[in-house]
This record gives structure tokens, sequence and C-alpha cells, in this order.
């Protein structure tokens, strides 16, 4: 991760397209700062009463949870009026649980604002040769100009290869529903899902998936549609899409996450759930909370009850620190407990 150390109210500013990925605009940016790892987060600007309680406590909450000793809150608005009304409950919420402020400013095309001084006639800024954002450019990561158009890097580029993907999984998937039919009509009695049924044969989908991946992170490419395919239907299993969360770590997790992406923009609808989830915690791993909030709307647009969807957004409400994650270990995944005993 690329550490900047901001001493000044434009450092402030040229710390927040890297730290989101994109340039904000109509929201509010935290920055907190003497917790580690740090945690950056932006909200839609609020513009009621209740909407500012409500981002006031949720962020109030996630400064306590956290322990930041310094915050900075920048508000990117033309509206002063709300920027003020925001600040003036924020503030004095932060200033509770022990973090001190260290600046509030009001961000609007191009211009900077101190929030507590209504007389400041504003400071003109650009970030393009800013140290901070040369530094950034160099570690190969891009900065989006909007987060919609973060979101569209999650939209599929080529309807023909999407529709090869799509054809490979089903392939794939009928063979895997035979296969279960088969191992259930030994026990006509038993109801289980396909994944509980298959047995020995999910064993060896789980083994080409872990060695599959594993392939792709060492010498990435793009992968054919019929691998692709398999892999879109394997990780919508639970247990399988376990065997892809087992190989996740902190350092690797952008190769991950760009690994998952390509598979979201390549998936059909009816397979996009697991990728979008297993995007979702690979960007949550690495760092990029807003995008891991994307992939989870890729997700739930298909699988609002989607299992592992669900736990990420609750470690992105909570903010919780992706070092809390320790890879599984292999003998504890489900899918390899009958070639262990």
């Amino acid at each position: 991760m690329t550490t900047f150390i901001a001493r000044t109210p434009l450092d402030l500013l040229a710390v927040v397209p890297p730290a989101l990925g994109f340039h904000p605009e109509q929201s509010v940016v935290l920055l907190t700062f003497g917790a580690e790892p740090a945690c950056h987060v932006r909200l839609d600007l609020p513009v009621t009463d209740d909407d500012r309680a409500g981002v006031t406590g949720l962020l109030r909450t996630l400064v306590a949870r956290r322990g930041a000793r310094q915050v900075a809150v920048v508000l990117y608005t033309d509206d002063a009026g709300a920027a003020v009304a925001l600040a003036e409950v924020l503030v004095p919420a932060v200033l509770e649980v022990g973090a001190d402020v260290v600046d509030v400013l009001r961000v609007d095309d191009g211009t900077y604002f101190a929030v507590d001084d209504s007389e400041d006639p504003g400071t003109a800024f650009d970030l393009d040769e800013h140290p901070f954002t040369q530094r950034y450019a160099r570690t190969g990561r891009e900065v989006l100009d909007t987060r919609e158009a973060l979101a569209e890097t999650l939209v599929c580029r080529d309807l023909a290869d999407v529709e090869e993907v799509a054809a490979a999984g089903h392939r794939i998937a009928d063979g895997l529903l035979a296969a279960g039919a088969r191992a259930a009509a030994t026990d006509p009695d038993k109801r289980c899902s396909l994944d509980e049924v298959l047995g020995v044969e999910l064993a060896e989908q789980g083994r080409w998936l872990q060695q599959r991946i594993r392939s792709a992170l060492a010498a990435p490419d793009e992968l054919g549609p019929s691998d692709a395919g398999r892999m879109l239907v394997l990780v919508a299993l639970d247990r399988l899409r376990e065997v892809a969360l087992a190989e996740m770590d902190r350092a690797g997790a952008l190769g991950h996450l760009e690994l998952w992406r390509s598979l979201v923009r390549r998936s059909p609808d009816d397979l996009r759930a697991g990728p979008a989830g297993l995007l979702a915690f690979a960007a949550w791993l690495d760092g990029q909370g807003a995008l891991a909030w994307c992939a989870l709307e890729r997700c739930f647009g298909h699988d609002p009850d989607d299992v592992l969807g669900q736990h990420v957004a609750a470690l992105l409400e909570s903010a919780t620190p992706p070092t809390v994650w320790t890879p599984i270990p292999e003998r504890e995944l489900r899918v390899f407990e009958e070639e262990a005993s």
C-alpha cells in the first residue's frame, strides 16, 4: 500500500483520489490518521437533518472503533450552507470520541475553502502535478474521474465473449447436475444441495479451481471462454467459493482483484453473484472500499441474499480492517474433507 504524509490542506486533498480510486462529487470524505491501517471513507453528502444525523453517527462510530487520533473532513459540494450544517454536528461528535480534527475543507470546482471561515475567498488548486499524484501514478493504479466510472469497470465489454462464456458454463453446469442426479439416485430419500451430493466429484473440481487460480495469478492472461465458464459455475457453489477465498492474502489481493474483476465483466447474469462476491472480498482485502461496494452492487443485483456478499457488506459497514483476515488453511476447507479422510 502507498503511504502519504499530509502536512498541508493541499496534501489532504491529494490523498483523497488515490485513497478512493476516483474523484468524489457531492460527497463527505473522512480521512483518519494515527491508527493502523488508515481508514478513509466516502459517503454521499447528506442534505436533511435526519441524513446528517445518520452520517454523523456512522462516522463517529467508525472513528471510535478504529481508534483514530486525528481526522480530516473534506466536503465536496457547491453548497456552502450544507457543508457548514454538517460540520457543525460532525466535528463535535468526532471530538467526543477523542480524535482531533486537523481540518475541515470544502471543495468546489477546483477551489478549496476552510469551512469554519465564511470569509475565505477560496484557494484554486490542481492535483495533477502534486507529488502524491505523481507517486501514485507510478504504482500503475488508476484514479478514475467519478464513482460511476469505477462502477463501469465491472460492466461487460464484449457481448460475444459473454455469450461464449455462458455457453461453456452451462455445459459444465449440466455435467455437474447429471453427476448430482446420479449420486442422489443412490439414496432417493436424501434431499441435499448440489454441492452436498457431488462428493468426490466436487473435490476434483475444487482441485482444478485451486490450480487454475494459481496459474492465472502466476502468469496473468486472458482466460479462454471454457475455463472462464467453468470457474464461474464452480464459484457459484459455496464450498468451492471457499477454495477461492482460501487462496487470498493481503500481499496478493490486487492480483485476485483483477482476476475476479475480469470474470465479473465476462459473466452472464445468472453466474455473476459468485465472482462479484469474491471481487468485493478481494477489494476489501486490498483496501479499496469503493470498488468493493461497486462489486456488491453487481453481486446483489442478481442475488440480494448472497452469503459472501452479506459478509463483505458487514465488514465494510463496520470499518473492519483487512488486517484481521487470516487465510483459510486447506485442511479446513469442507470440499477436501473426504480426501483427508
